[in-house]
């Protein structure tokens, strides 16, 4: 007999603790349709997000396991801080991921094939993991802590698939050795012993497939005896401190995204003095980062340390910025979509007459980048990191 998704106990305890706690919520949905209003991607689904909560209500599994309508969610969470009854419906996406992919029921290709790149090749692009120092190779000179480790350290600078892998965010990771370097902070990349922090395959409902990513990393950390680890992709960072605690023993580690790490270093004095930049900037909240780990202060605090920078709020900030489209596998899905989602919140960066829209995520300025693009937008995206970097080179000349 088949399980249903209500009921199914004999995958996961786990899955099926989640999906009834939430069948439960779900019965205290009033149909407002905030959920939908608040999706970035919800003008391509096949049901909107409250049609989707009122069929589960109805029963209609099948109906649902073979809609997009789940595959297309970012996880950016905007629908699930509004939700007035309190319902986890991000989580619930999540897990409806988790079902249909256990079940192998309408499960996209493409993600199909990022499960089976992640777990062979252990990033997500499918490159040879030994190449994951590739973005250093034009460096101006290449610092002590990206040069071969086997080295210990006080710091490990953890970098992400997409820092290591794609050409366009390459700048990102070289600035923040740079700047790292400038602050002689006694840090250590992990290169090819570095693999992904899993968090895409948790998205795309493969979470039982990032257990031994998560143990393998944390072992790398231990090894070099580091007692911090810093990150550029809120990703990598909030499946660190959210999700590793669940299947990876991460006490005594210190967890910090780059710009808590950064502003830190700023306040403590440690960074050489800041020269001007003098350019507009608005700043975008990646979910990660901002509603998902509730880090909206420090990259404003960066920022407004930077001489001559001045910064244009966007009309949706902080927990109420819109998903940059980016999240939750989605170009993998239908990049499209993302696209679409990217579209929308260039035109309201636009709005700002700032130069730059500066973000604190890969994945973030990939996206907003093709955004621009696309939709024929002169702006340009940014990085945080790489902004204090044309600072501290300004104070220099």
């Amino acid at each position: 007999m088949e399980t249903n998704f209500l009921d199914a106990t004999t995958f996961d305890p786990a899955l099926a603790e989640r999906v009834t706690l939430e069948w439960e919520k779900l019965f205290t949905c009033m149909q407002c349709g905030t959920c939908t209003s608040s999706c970035p991607t919800a003008f391509a689904m096949d049901y909107s997000p409250r049609e989707l909560w009122q069929m589960l209500r109805l029963g209609m599994e099948e109906e649902i396991v073979n809609s997009q309508t789940f595959w297309l969610c970012t996880v950016c969470k905007s629908c699930q801080v509004r939700c007035p009854r309190g319902i986890s419906i991000t989580d619930t996406m999540v897990a409806l991921k988790e079902y249909a992919t256990r079940r192998g029921v309408n499960v996209p290709t493409g993600m199909q094939m990022l499960g089976e790149t992640v777990t062979t090749k252990y990033n997500i692009s499918g490159d040879d993991n030994g190449t994951r120092q590739i973005w250093s190779e034009n460096l101006p000179h290449t610092p002590l802590g990206v040069k071969p480790r086997r080295r210990r350290a006080e710091v490990v600078y953890f970098i992400g698939c997409v820092g290591s892998f794609y050409p366009r965010v390459y700048s990102i990771p070289q600035s923040m050795v740079q700047v790292l370097e400038m602050g002689d902070v006694d840090f250590t990349t992990l290169g090819e012993d570095e693999q992904c922090c899993g968090y895409p395959l948790y998205v795309a409902g493969m979470k039982d497939r990032m257990a031994e990513l998560a143990r393998h990393n944390v072992q790398q950390i231990r090894r070099v005896g580091a007692k911090r680890v810093i990150f550029t992709c809120p990703s990598c960072y909030y499946a660190w401190s959210h999700l590793y605690p669940e299947v990876a023993d991460v006490s005594g580690i210190q967890l910090q995204h780059s710009t808590e790490f950064l502003a830190e270093m700023i306040d403590d004095g440690k960074l050489p003095p800041l020269g001007p930049v003098e350019e507009v900037v608005t700043y975008h909240d990646p979910c990660d980062l901002g509603r998902k780990s509730g880090v909206y202060d420090a990259p404003r605090e960066v920022l407004a340390r930077i001489p001559g920078l001045e910064l244009r709020e966007m009309a949706s900030n902080r927990e109420n910025s819109l998903c940059c489209g980016g999240g939750g596998d989605v170009e993998v899905a239908d990049p499209t979509v993302s696209r679409g989602a990217a579209g929308r919140r260039m035109v309201q960066a636009q709005a700002t007459g700032a130069k730059y829209v500066a973000s604190a995520c890969q994945q973030c300025k990939r996206t907003l980048q093709e955004g621009a693009r696309r939709n024929k937008i002169r702006m340009r995206a940014i990085d945080v990191v790489e902004l204090l970097l044309q600072s501290l080179q300004a104070a220099e000349t």
